[in-house]
């Protein structure tokens, strides 16, 4: 593949005099963390941190299988960042997780920063990364499991003590110079891009980046450029091309191999879409349960249905119902038969649950409601909070608060919400149970009032798990909520009015 010569002596000045004229950035007190991490994970819509969490599974319940994952590798500064963040854009599906390769350095002792702060150590070599940790971190992710990314201070030389969490997507976008140098790194890729861009342009991206971005000095940054990063790239990185699937030259700016690249990853998700249907229509799953509708039952769910009812009467036979759905629930749990003695002396032959506890998780803000009912039947329970809210932008479920009771994976765990009608916000918060070990076949979701639609997501995606209510409407409109249905639920209950967009799960259930 032709390339220009790299600079020399004679074209250092035209390539510096292209450099912006701004001073280097200094280093203060409060600096001495370097720039901003920028978020680990991005929609196509807007910018996303990792406090929000993507849902796994696809708004039907069908599991997303293993992440679709495509590698970009190139040369330092050859833009592989501004690559990886086109795709992101013009990708347009709910989640990407986009990994750094810069990441991955590996700590370094006192002699290789001494070396480091010289410009001495060569961080263009493979031995610099930990393959080892990112080949585990990219294998989980892959997976859609949630894992833990150390993030990397360039001005120190070193990671910091805080890492990020980050969790599973449709798509993860993987980028770094030796992104194709690990076997074993290479088998976890789906689509491998190689990002090609002139030596030139590159040097002085690099000067550009090291100087006003990460304060370093001019010497050093070309003493190391031509000592380590020119010849691993020959050495390396652009032997790699070979196993790539798709050369983008000019990087950023080839608008055509960019949406080449979108449209093939576009075709690999949607037979996963194919399969996501392929349940609908299927009748109701064997793990749910509906609370017999017996006169009693009905007649409370016409009150709370009706939308002339008071808000003291919504709350009475809500809560009637409530307990219902409890005591309903706790039937399913395992018991052991034993023998007690009566007051009068004689046997009863009876039965009792088994040692293990049972905790109580609701999902804010409706699922709240219901710890009272569960309380007044279940003695010294434990309780938890899970807090989803729907992005504006993307109408995707996003996790930002989580209180769960230490070892909970030894637990029974009811799992409250008020209503479910996609399913979306119930099937985050069972993956947060079980990202806690909590066993699926122990996780007992209830909710006083579901769609169909939600039940079969929340069956097709978790089997184990027991689905209890008190009733099952048959559809969805197109604002996701459930026909005939109750409303919004928590605006009923707490007396507030719902804002333009929906911001609690229940505004997304409703």
């Amino acid at each position: 593949m032709p390339r220009g010569p790299g600079p020399g002596a004679g074209s250092l000045g035209s390539l510096l005099s292209r450099l912006p004229l701004a001073p280097p950035r200094r280093r203060t007190a409060s600096q001495g963390q370097g720039p901003p991490e920028p978020p680990l994970l991005r929609t196509s819509k807007r910018t996303i941190y990792t406090a929000g969490r993507p849902p796994w599974y696809s708004e039907t319940g069908a599991p997303v299988g293993e992440a679709f994952v495509i590698g970009l590798c190139g040369g330092s500064a050859s833009g592989k960042t501004t690559v990886a963040t086109r795709i992101i854009e013009a990708l347009d599906v709910p989640w990407v997780v986009l990994l750094s390769m810069d990441s991955f350095y590996k700590v370094l002792d006192e002699g290789q920063q001494a070396l480091a702060a010289r410009s001495d150590y060569n961080f263009d070599h493979p031995d610099a990364f930990d393959f080892e940790l990112l080949v585990s971190v990219l294998r989980k992710l892959k997976k859609g499991k949630s894992v833990k990314v150390p993030v990397y201070d360039f001005t120190t030389h070193s990671r910091r003590r805080e890492w990020k969490t980050v969790y599973g997507a449709n798509v993860i976008v993987f980028e770094g110079i030796l992104a194709f140098a690990n076997k074993e790194l290479l088998k976890l890729l789906d689509l491998k891009i190689f990002v090609d861009t002139d030596s030139d342009i590159r040097l002085v991206r690099r000067l550009q980046r090291d100087i006003m971005e990460r304060g370093r000095d001019i010497v050093g940054v070309i003493k190391q450029y031509h000592k380590f990063v020119k010849p691993a790239f020959e050495q390396y990185i652009e032997p790699s091309v070979q196993v790539a699937d798709i050369v983008v030259p000019r990087g950023g700016e080839n608008s055509v191999a960019l949406d080449l690249i979108v449209q093939h990853v576009h075709s690999q998700l949607e037979k996963v879409r194919a399969l996501a249907s392929a349940h609908q229509g299927q009748p109701l799953p064997a793990t749910l349960s509906v609370l017999e509708n017996t006169p009693q039952v009905r007649g409370m769910h016409t009150i709370i249905r009706n939308k002339e009812t008071s808000r003291d009467e919504f709350i009475f036979y809500s809560k009637r119902l409530m307990r219902l759905l409890i005591e309903h629930a706790l039937s399913f749990l395992p018991l052991k038969s034993v023998t007690v003695e009566t007051p009068q002396g004689t046997t009863y032959e009876g039965k009792r649950f088994h040692r293990q506890r049972i905790t109580g998780v609701s999902i804010l803000r409706a699922g709240e409601t219901m710890e009272q009912a569960l309380t007044a039947v279940c003695k010294d329970i434990r309780l938890g909070k899970i807090l989803i809210q729907t992005n504006h932008d993307t109408g995707e479920p996003e996790l930002h608060y989580l209180r769960l009771p230490k070892e909970i994976s030894e637990d029974y765990v009811i799992l409250m919400d008020s209503t479910v009608s996609t399913g979306a916000a119930a099937m985050m918060a069972v993956r947060v149970l079980l990202d806690h070990d909590v066993p699926e076949e122990r996780i007992f979701l209830l909710s006083l009032l579901m769609a169909e639609m939600g039940v079969h997501s929340v069956a097709y995606a978790f089997p184990r798990v027991r689905i209890i209510t008190t009733a099952v409407d048959k559809r969805i409109n197109e604002e996701f909520h459930i026909i005939p249905g109750i409303g919004n639920f928590g605006d009923r209950y707490f007396g507030t009015d719902a804002p333009p967009a929906c911001t609690d799960s229940e505004a997304m259930n409703c």
